[in-house]
């Protein structure tokens, strides 16, 4: 028997036969065979701020080597590159002296959220999310930054989309606060943006599953069980993305590097926190949607208990006019009632009778 939903559920896919359906696996954890070197990328997109506190130019630029000027700059400059290719990677990565370490994992794909400081450089790697509404999940991005002197590097993976543009808009702005600040305060700015947008991202999930508790009560369904467990799964996944992320920011505040000015650090503390309340949020939601899954639970065994009280009823109230119908129906020829006249009405009558009574006292009885 063909099986399939009349309408679509976000993420699941439709097939007519479920128990011939195998399973993809999303997750890999053993790194020595998962993949850990990325396509390149079709296009490649590369803007530069070079500002100081009075100018600000921004420039997009047609080939990485333009960018080699900006590692001896004496002015500040912010060098985005939307798309990743390895051979410029590595040419960006040799012209500002990046360590090879580092390089690998701007060109691996799938890493945890996590800092390292060599060879006064400062790397950090995290995730870029984004909420899509279309098919209500979780796309991830990979956000690679290196702070240096007098520059700060971006790599990011999708040259269509970042969340960047507050940023953009201060540094045009003159006399605002990171044209007066330095890399650092920079790199401040960039996590800030990129963790900020973790709230909205959660704002939304949120809204899902206010939905969802709306349509467990009144659709306590498989096909809520489906969208529930979709949801579930897209919860554990933001979770996942942003647990690191902690001790990414953490690692700034430990960091002694010439690279951080202690003014700075107060910035980087209030990013702490903002990390800090957005895990403790994503707890809170991924305790929610379990909670989804036990009233759904609760919910199917309510209209269970419903169904199978309506049926008892049902068969209590006919089992008195089954006994009746069963006793005369019975082929002995020694029944009085048999040569009655009204004998057939008096029979249907008292089998109401007894049906008007029953109800009588399971309604007194509250029973229904």
């Amino acid at each position: 028997m063909a099986f399939k939903n009349k309408l679509p559920i976000p993420g699941v896919v439709q097939v007519l036969n479920p128990f011939k359906v195998k399973k993809q696996r999303i997750m890999n954890f053993n790194p020595a065979e998962g993949v850990t070197t990325r396509k390149p990328a079709a296009e490649t997109k590369i803007t530069v701020f070079d500002y100081n506190i009075s100018l600000c130019s921004e420039l997009v630029l047609n080939k990485i080597e333009e960018t080699f000027k900006y590692a001896n700059a004496p002015q500040l400059s912010w060098i985005n590159i939307d798309g990743i290719r390895k051979e410029e990677v590595h040419a960006v990565c040799e012209q500002f002296i990046i360590h090879p370490l580092l390089e690998e994992d701007i060109l691996s794909v799938g890493q945890r959220a996590k800092m390292d400081e060599i060879n006064d450089r400062m790397f950090c790697l995290l995730p870029m999310i984004y909420f899509n509404s279309e098919t209500s999940s979780i796309d991830l991005e990979q956000v690679s930054i290196v702070l240096g002197r007098n520059f700060v590097i971006s790599f990011q993976e999708d040259p269509a989309r970042d969340v960047f543009d507050p940023v953009r808009a201060k540094l045009l702005i003159t006399g605002s606060r990171i044209r007066n600040g330095g890399a650092d305060y920079l790199c401040y700015s960039l996590l800030d943006v990129i963790i900020d947008n973790y709230f909205i991202v959660m704002d939304k999930l949120g809204e899902r599953i206010e939905m969802m508790e709306d349509l467990v009560q009144h659709q306590p369904n498989t096909r809520t069980l489906a969208r529930i467990n979709y949801l579930r799964r897209q919860v554990f996944l933001f979770k996942r993305a942003i647990a690191p992320v902690r001790e990414l920011v953490n690692g700034f505040l430990k960091s002694e590097s010439d690279l951080l000015d202690d003014k700075v650090t107060k910035y980087y503390k209030d990013v702490y926190d903002h990390i800090i309340q957005c895990n403790d949020l994503a707890d809170n939601y991924r305790d929610m949607v379990l909670n989804l899954q036990e009233m759904y639970h609760t919910q199917l065994n309510l209209k269970m208990n419903e169904i199978m009280k309506v049926l008892a009823v049902v068969t209590t109230l006919m089992a008195p006019p089954t006994l009746l119908a069963g006793i005369y129906g019975m082929n002995f020829h020694n029944m009085p009632e048999l040569a009655s006249t009204n004998g057939y009405y008096y029979t249907l009558g008292g089998m109401g009778i007894l049906l008007v009574l029953m109800i009588m006292i399971f309604r007194k009885r509250g029973w229904f």
